[in-house]
């Protein structure tokens, strides 16, 4: 008897055994997908992960249906590292398979299929299952892999869904908004019979009287002399010679040109590197030498470096001597928004070796990137991404870069594994014993922390690039300027003064305000209500552009009342304010100035982020408005003067990283200032000047945000002297998730000597009409981690085993941040 162990891409804790011939047995390694039959009718994609002869003894062994590929697609140092994040992170390995994989190689019964639009079939080509499935695609618009599985009358399907993708025929359905084809980029070239002398005097008799048609002709033999033998694309031709795609037409029907295509790839970057052109400054070239030599003794580094310092040109000049040594680089970034801008900065320097991946990237292109770096492709030795990145098939990985390493979008929120990028990248290049550098200008709490336990090592870059000067920070206080009435809207004097001037010497403004839409709440002046969501337990959030009210937490939305739902009052009032309403302000204070909005209504789509970051770094934009998006690492030269709109609503959040957060994001903010020769400025607007976080922001005192922060963690038990596992448990009956999380409350308090907090309601205590309860354990230092989650899922198990309490969801979140 021959088993094969595989991992489900369910939630499902534990891996299953199917039984498979002695041929399939020698003949499957790890890391290959089989297609098994699970439950009473359904087909899923399964993953190998180890082959043995012991027979289950709770099930028998089902047979499995067959094996999808011919090599492993995932490498075993992956399964180790999924493994890891498993049980550390308190998650079904399932969860994790199915969050590594890009979904269209995890084909399954609810995948939806349908037909390319507009592709030639040549019916005589395909064999007779595909033929019936084509046909059955012709009568209706969509397929569902189980429909297939009746179509044909077999269970045996995949590889003939699989083959008709390749063949381009069919597209799984989550693609239908930008389906795939591979890009064809159209070339031209001169028809052989022109080729000779002879020829290219019978070409310009036969032009003699077609100026236009002789003109691009003469362009395309320059082009050609300039580009060495190099083909010339349409679209080169066109722009050199002047002329519409008409004229070349002409020439291609005239049989003097002769169009051919090429296949490129879709993520392809041309460009030759330029490494020569790097020169690091003194106080560069320090960090660099010291980060080295922190190499040969420890495996993570943390590069502390003022906004504008130049920490990007050090991971350039460390990738290189990675690029050396043939190993592969990953390089980490928190925001989709930052990768579009740095993608442009590693090709000027790398040419064709960087590889991007992350969400907005579509089925195909994910699955292009994940061969190319299974492969150890040359395209792929640079990979630069969103946390999803390490997932890839990685098989010599020497070095990983995680920049703004402090920020909270490494952490994945929903839905389960809920890791952290930085931490998970860490223990997977221990597995490759490569190094990881973490670079940021206002490091997280933790990774300081470690650099004083000696945990990690420490480098610091004071000095901004060029010598250019920290900007001046200047504090309005917005008590003061409204009891003054010296405020326009949400401007203060000041602020607008400063946007006037700064325009007026033809450079750049950002104003920050971390809330979109156009105001949070509606509210009746007769009656006091405010429009709430219908499913959530918060307040509709006012987007003049739609003219409706939305929740930004499950995306409900109506039109804008026109009177009070509760008195039918028509004196609603809008409270607070948002991205939208800021920008409004601007049209109306600068009506000749060109303002942009960064937030998440206006950069959906794949190229959102490309298209306003391209046109605000073109200087087509003058002031952009924006949330937390702009408080990245963005480089933009032009920029003289930020803004934060008011600085209170981040300070006050009911989250004991508040001030950290709020440190940072202000900093980060201030840092987009004054990039270039001249020193830049920031004004933050506020009602509490005097606030220790915001004097230390102005102060850029990083070192007293972090011993005071520090000194009250350690008084009321938080990370880094206590580890947090939070535990969040949903269900739609308020009294039955009452009685449910006072029970596991009460269980975990007693099987655990350490605290526990809770059942807490949150502030927004219901979200999609489902309650919300919470439960926090905190971990000493000193006691054992490992231990404590056996208990935790321990008392887990037996809540789960309370029939009353099976339908209550809970969720763990490990290293809550």
């Amino acid at each position: 008897m021959y088993f094969v162990e595989v991992i489900l891409p369910l939630a499902l804790a534990k891996t299953f055994t199917y039984s498979v011939s002695e041929a399939e047995y020698h003949y499957i390694q790890k890391g290959m997908r089989l297609a098994v039959p699970f439950g009473k009718s359904k087909i899923y994609t399964a993953l190998a992960i180890d082959l043995h002869q012991n027979q289950p003894t709770l099930y028998e062994a089902k047979e499995i249906h067959q094996i999808l590929d011919e090599k492993p697609i995932v490498t075993e140092n992956q399964i180790k590292h999924w493994q890891w994040i498993a049980s550390y992170y308190m998650c079904a390995i399932g969860d994790v398979y199915r969050t590594a994989l890009p979904s269209a190689l995890l084909l399954e019964n609810e995948t939806l299929i349908s037909q390319k639009a507009d592709v030639f079939v040549d019916e005589s080509q395909l064999t007779d299952d595909e033929f019936l499935i084509y046909q059955a695609l012709q009568q209706q618009s969509s397929l569902k892999v189980q429909d297939i599985i009746g179509i044909l009358s077999k269970k045996n399907i995949f590889p003939v869904i699989q083959k008709l993708i390749d063949k381009n025929i069919l597209i799984l359905q989550e693609e239908m908004q930008e389906s795939y084809k591979p890009k064809l980029v159209r070339y031209i070239r001169l028809h052989s019979k022109y080729e000779s002398s002879e020829g290219l005097n019978e070409l310009l008799e036969v032009l003699k009287n077609a100026n236009k048609q002789k003109e691009i002709v003469l362009t395309y033999f320059q082009l050609s002399a300039s580009e060495k033998k190099k083909p010339i694309s349409v679209k080169q031709l066109v722009e050199a010679s002047n002329v519409t795609s008409a004229v070349v037409k002409a020439l291609v029907d005239k049989e003097i040109f002769e169009e051919y295509y090429i296949q490129v790839d879709r993520v392809n970057f041309s460009g030759e590197s330029n490494s020569n052109q790097l020169q690091l400054s003194e106080a560069q070239q320090k960090a660099f030498e010291e980060i080295n030599i922190s190499f040969q003794k420890k495996e993570v580094c943390l590069l502390h470096g003022v906004t504008s310092s130049g920490k990007t040109e050090i991971y350039i000049k460390l990738i290189e001597e990675y690029l050396v040594t043939e190993n592969q680089i990953l390089y980490l970034l928190p925001e989709i928004a930052l990768t579009t801008q740095l993608v442009t900065r590693l090709h000027a320097h790398f040419g064709n070796k960087v590889a991007v991946f992350h969400s907005k990237y579509n089925n195909n292109e994910r699955v292009e990137v994940w061969n190319q770096v299974l492969q150890n492709s040359e395209k792929a030795q640079i990979v630069i991404g969103a946390r999803s990145a390490l997932f890839l098939p990685f098989s010599n990985l020497g070095f990983i870069i995680v920049d703004e390493e402090h920020e909270q979008t490494f952490k994945q929120v929903d839905p389960a594994p809920r890791y952290h990028a930085r931490d998970a990248a860490i223990v997977l290049a221990s597995f490759f014993k490569a190094k990881v550098l973490l670079g940021s200008a206002t490091p997280s709490i933790e990774s300081y922390y470690n650099t004083t336990v000696d945990k990690y090592a420490l480098v610091e870059l004071k000095a901004r690039y060029g010598n250019v000067m920290m900007p001046e920070i200047e504090l309005v206080d917005l008590k003061d300027k409204y009891f003054r009435k010296r405020m326009t809207g949400h401007f203060s004097d000041v602020l607008i003064e400063g946007i006037t001037t700064a325009l007026s010497l033809g450079e750049q403004v950002i104003l920050f305000q971390n809330r979109r839409g156009y105001s949070p709440l509606l509210e009746c002046m007769t009656c006091g209500h405010v429009p709430q969501c219908q499913q959530c337990d918060v307040s509709l959030t006012y987007h003049k552009h739609k003219n409706q009210l939305r929740c930004h937490y499950c995306g409900y939305s109506i039109a804008k009342p026109t009177n009070c739902h509760s008195c039918s009052s028509i004196d609603l009032l809008t409270k607070g304010f948002g991205t939208e309403q800021i920008q409004q302000e601007l049209v109306q204070l600068f009506p000749e100035r060109k303002i942009g909005r960064m937030d998440q209504d206006t950069t959906r789509g794949k190229f959102g982020f490309e298209k306003i970051i391209d046109s605000f770094k073109n200087r087509e934009i003058d002031i952009m408005v924006g949330t937390q998006m702009l408080a990245k690492g963005l480089d933009f030269d032009n920029v003289s003067l930020v803004g934060i709109m008011n600085a209170d609503n981040m300070l006050f959040h009911p989250d004991f990283r508040a001030f950290e957060r709020s440190y940072q994001t202000m900093t980060q903010v201030a840092g987009r200032s004054g990039r270039s020769e001249k020193q830049g400025k920031v004004i933050i607007q506020t009602y509490n000047p005097l606030h220790n976080t915001i004097q230390q922001v102005t102060n850029n005192d990083y070192l007293g945000m972090y011993k005071e922060q520090l000194y009250d963690r350690k008084i009321y038990k938080y990370p880094p002297y206590f580890r947090i596992i939070k535990l969040t448990l949903k269900h739609r009956e308020f009294e039955k998730l009452k009685e449910g999380s006072l029970w596991l409350y009460q269980v975990l308090s007693q099987h655990l000597g350490i605290p526990v907090l809770g059942p807490e309601e949150p502030a927004i205590n219901r979200i999609r009409n489902e309650y919300i309860r919470t439960i926090m354990i905190k971990i000493p230092q000193d006691s054992s981690v490992l231990g404590t989650k056996k208990t935790i899922q321990r008392v887990l198990n037996s809540f789960d085993a309370v029939p009353q309490y099976r339908a209550i969801k809970v969720a763990l979140n490990v290293d809550f941040y």
